[in-house]
């Protein structure tokens, strides 16, 4: 993300369970680079942690949406219409 160009992502969709840096932390290194685009962008987690403490970590650093694995098509598609359009 801090090297590509401004508004070159419309979206990410970010696991929550990476090495060596995990989603929430991903999430907040991109929310705090000094970009204008990194503001608004849309950040939905993809994560097989589907409990509503899960949820709420993904909002409170960041996030925008939290879509649950196994992936439910529709319930993915609604996500990204309402980012997207």
């Amino acid at each position: 993300m801090e090297k590509a160009e401004e508004n070159y992502y419309s979206a990410i969709l970010m696991d929550v369970q990476m090495p060596v840096m995990n989603g929430y932390e991903a999430t907040r290194t991109i929310r705090s680079l000094h970009r204008n685009d990194v503001k608004d962008l849309p950040i939905i987690a993809m994560t097989a942690n589907a409990l509503e403490d899960d949820k709420e970590a993904a909002f409170k650093c960041g996030m925008n949406a939290h879509v649950s694995k196994p992936l439910d098509i529709d319930v993915f598609m609604s996500v990204l219409k309402k980012y997207l359009g």
